[in-house]
């Protein structure tokens, strides 16, 4: 059949490593639908997936909305200009392939049910499904207190701080968020785009008011954003937007900040992925040892995806190295080692990280990674989270900052183009998530249980939690009592 191919960041996804096919579906002739999916390609050409770029056209390769296939015959004039611009042209074109499969299932699929259940179209279903999903939505939305309700959170930015304001307004009519006040664009690509913002502010309000509607036009339809123009959270072309998720991925956590004077609410947690695209070859690397031949070095281009810990939940602890809002699976270092010439020399769950709380927040991770054969290699960094922690909230604490570092102490900027010399390594310390409630609140024996597992020390548990835990490592429940009794006297002081 037919495929339709684009990965313009104004129309879809928000910037161009993001392909999507979309397909029309059709059933005894008639067209009763598209399918359509996003794919996240290892390589778009140009700068890379960093933030290092001034104006879109430097970050790769731009596909305007354009058939990949007409009557099943696939475009090759279009994807041998896309082997010809990427890095990975094999596995590029795969994905591609791969989602024209996809479509082409979903489509097989939807006839067959359509068969079965003698529907000739889909307007009547789809009219229903959606009607529903909008009322349900509504009906959680009126259930909560009117009014506007403000927040804000400082960022890293790239090299000078951003600022997300938000104003969150509740109406019988629906749930409406304006970024008024937020930072302008950035000349660097950190910037998003509506679509994007959009996107995860919608989502970051479903989460919370609506989480089992189900996801269609009729459950998002009563949640409207607006974002003034020129603003780092709505750019137009050609801004640069390759590193978008470094911000966009913020905004629940901004939307959350609003919602918890309504309703409960996690803590902030790390939230933007550490997901640094790693470069290979001799002309992208800056230093280079000495009787190497830098044309011998391994051209090759990956992309890793990480991530640090979530923010305490209302009634739970936070998860670790946990991707919220993204969703994205961590990719197993087995994988990456096998598809790329890059060595990870550990990975664990980051010690002291989770903000301490009633309830905790979630552990980051210690990532160090070079290149095989002690061979330097380039990383496209985008981490936040470096010099504003994720924050607590109702008397929790923050999560400890991320940081970076050459595994030879060598500091490095975490943000743009890096090279990691010959034997050597990087260093990634990724962010905890928030705390929530007062951490002398936290039940003794799971503060027990952190410092068993590591996550903790017992100075920690004795100075955040007032937890005593003898040198025997067991826990002194009469010495715990006398400290919190202590530390509850000199708090009314």
């Amino acid at each position: 059949g037919d495929h339709y191919i684009t990965n313009d960041p104004w129309l879809t996804s928000g910037h161009l490593h993001d392909i999507t096919v979309v397909t029309p579906s059709f059933y005894r002739g008639e067209a009763v639908g598209l399918f359509a999916n996003t794919i996240h390609v290892v390589d778009i050409g140009g700068l890379g997936m960093g933030p290092d770029g001034r104006q879109v056209f430097e970050e790769g390769l731009s596909i305007p909305i354009m058939p990949l296939a007409r009557e099943g015959r696939m475009n090759d004039d279009l994807l041998r200009l896309v082997r010809a611009n990427v890095r990975e042209p094999l596995q590029v074109e795969g994905d591609i392939y791969a989602t024209a499969a996809c479509n082409d299932e979903g489509s097989r699929r939807l006839v067959e049910m359509m068969d079965e259940f003698e529907i000739a179209n889909l307007d009547r279903l789809g009219e229903t499904i959606i009607e529903a999903s909008r009322e349900a939505t509504l009906g959680r939305i009126r259930a909560l207190p009117k009014g506007t309700y403000r927040n804000s959170m400082t960022m890293d930015g790239y090299n000078k701080p951003l600022v997300l304001n938000a104003a969150l307004t509740i109406s019988n009519d629906g749930i409406h968020v304006d970024f008024a006040g937020t930072s302008p664009a950035s000349s660097h690509g950190i910037n998003v785009v509506y679509n994007y913002c959009l996107a995860y502010t919608a989502f970051g309000v479903k989460c919370l008011v609506a989480p089992e509607v189900p996801n269609n036009a009729g459950s998002l339809a009563p949640i409207s954003v607006s974002a003034p123009e020129g603003c780092v959270l709505n750019v137009k072309r050609p801004w640069p937007v390759a590193a978008r998720h470094t911000v966009g991925q913020m905004l629940p956590d901004v939307v959350f900040g609003c919602l918890q004077q309504v309703m409960p609410v996690p803590a902030e947690g790390a939230s933007s992925l550490w997901n640094p695209q790693i470069f290979g070859g001799g002309s992208l690397v800056d230093e280079v040892e000495e009787g190497t031949d830098a044309n011998a070095l391994p051209e090759f281009s990956t992309v890793i995806f990480h991530c640090g810990g979530a923010g305490a939940r209302p009634t739970k602890d936070g998860l670790s190295a946990t991707a919220f809002p993204s969703g994205v699976r961590t990719i197993p270092v087995e994988a990456t080692e096998s598809v790329a010439p890059v060595v990870f020399y550990r990975r664990e769950f980051r010690e002291r990280s989770g903000g301490a709380g009633k309830l905790r927040g979630g552990l980051g991770q210690v990532i160090e990674l070079g290149g095989a054969g002690a061979a330097p290699v380039a990383l496209l960094c985008n981490f936040e989270r470096v010099h504003n922690p994720a924050r607590g909230r109702q008397g929790g604490r923050s999560g400890a900052a991320g940081a970076v570092a050459l595994r030879s102490g060598r500091p490095i900027r975490p943000k743009g183009r890096q090279t990691v010399p010959p034997r050597d390594a990087i260093r990634l310390e990724l962010p905890g998530g928030g705390g929530v409630g007062d951490p002398r609140a936290r039940d003794p024996q799971r503060v027990l249980d952190d410092v068993l597992d590591g996550f903790i020390t017992a100075e920690d548990a004795e100075r955040d939690y007032a937890v005593v835990i003898d040198a025997e490592g067991r826990l002194d429940l009469a010495a715990t009592a006398r400290l919190r009794k202590a530390n509850a006297a000199a708090d009314t002081v």
